[in-house]
């Protein structure tokens, strides 16, 4: 079962980030390997899109066990909005992983500094 977690509203589509919380990470395999599949339906029609892209993290925010969220870019919104995902910040990049999409995004959205 798939359950969303508000994180943030924002309004402003061009720059909105959109998570989805999988649930328990251990369980999350068949709803991940969907999103992904979903997503690169649509990222190979959106050919040389640097900005688009998938990152997933595991938190546990205090909890034993941690839950699986999934971070899509703006650029891959109208994705995350078909898969359920709602609005929320930018992300931090601390122990975020790619899923998929291009691996351009990383110095995109997260710059070295």
């Amino acid at each position: 079962m798939r359950t969303v977690t508000r994180t943030g509203t924002l309004n402003n589509t061009m720059s909105t980030w959109y998570t989805c919380n999988l649930g328990d990470a251990m369980l999350a395999g068949a709803s991940l390997e969907q999103i992904k599949a979903q997503f690169l339906a649509a990222f190979d029609e959106a050919t040389g899109a640097k900005d688009m892209a998938v990152f997933f993290r595991h938190e546990s925010e205090g909890r034993l066990h941690c839950e699986l969220k999934v971070y899509f870019t703006p650029a891959a919104g109208s994705v995350a909005r078909a898969m359920g995902a709602i609005p929320c910040h930018q992300p931090s990049a601390n122990e975020l992983a790619l899923l998929a999409g291009a691996e351009e995004a990383w110095a995109h959205y997260f710059p070295a500094g």
